[in-house]
């Protein structure tokens, strides 16, 4: 059974990235369910288990009696971490990027303003924990990375907020792809990096809404800036 699960995943990871790599054109069909098969060297069951976790991901479009299609571009659902991390691979348009930043912009400023309102002792201690090691790892990229995304969830987890948990996912794969393209560890950069997030950290801890919305505000802007020097 393990088998099959892996082999459904690895179907589903290569047929995903040739859609977003633009092997299937939007409004293109995939082969047929049997020539799937073949390719695979697979059941028609996993197969069609892979088309409906496509379908999911809003990749593609099953009709009867003519098969799987795919989507037009602004219907795949960026959302689900792996829609999103394929188009970050494959995708150079750094709109896809600014539309992140943008999504940012939305949401974590007023993240910041209820994590303030609400964090509790355990909260800040997760948050804290996780800045410290943000500073001691500051010059590996894998490790530092990691420790900011953790440092995020754990504010965004002082909410709670169980329906905005739920995009706790989506949102931690979205601050994963653009701290990826604005790591920069030089003397330039980082201190500033880690300050920020030390202010949102010291004003959530303050309660202070006015000041840890602020916070987001500067980190994202700075973010915004490292992207557009990169592009």
């Amino acid at each position: 059974m393990k088998d099959d699960i892996s082999k459904t995943d690895r179907i589903i990871l290569a047929i995903g990235e040739e859609i977003v790599s633009g092997k299937y054109l939007p409004g293109a069909a995939l082969p047929a369910e049997a020539e799937l098969c073949e390719q695979f060297r697979t059941s028609r069951n996993i197969i069609r288990e892979v088309l409906r976790t496509l379908v999911g991901k809003r990749l593609i479009e099953v009709r009867r009696y003519r098969g799987a299609f795919v989507t037009p571009h602004d219907q795949w659902n960026f959302l689900d971490s792996e829609v999103l991390q394929w188009s970050l691979k494959h995708n150079r348009d750094p709109r896809l990027i600014g539309a992140m930043n943008e999504v940012r912009n939305l949401v974590e400023p007023q993240i910041a303003r209820w994590s303030a309102e609400r964090a509790t002792s355990g909260d800040l201690a997760r948050i804290e924990a996780a800045l410290n090691e943000m500073v001691a790892h500051y010059d590996d990229r894998t490790a530092f990375n990691q420790a900011d995304i953790r440092y995020h969830e754990a504010v965004l987890a002082s909410v709670h907020n169980p329906v905005l948990q739920q995009l706790s996912v989506a949102i931690s794969a979205l601050q994963l792809a653009i701290f990826e393209r604005t790591y920069m560890p030089d003397s330039d950069n980082m201190p500033q990096t880690l300050q920020e997030h030390k202010a949102l950290f010291h004003a959530i801890r303050q309660q202070n809404p006015d000041a840890a919305e602020q916070a987001a505000l500067t980190m994202i802007a700075s973010s915004a800036r490292r992207l557009k020097d990169i592009h």
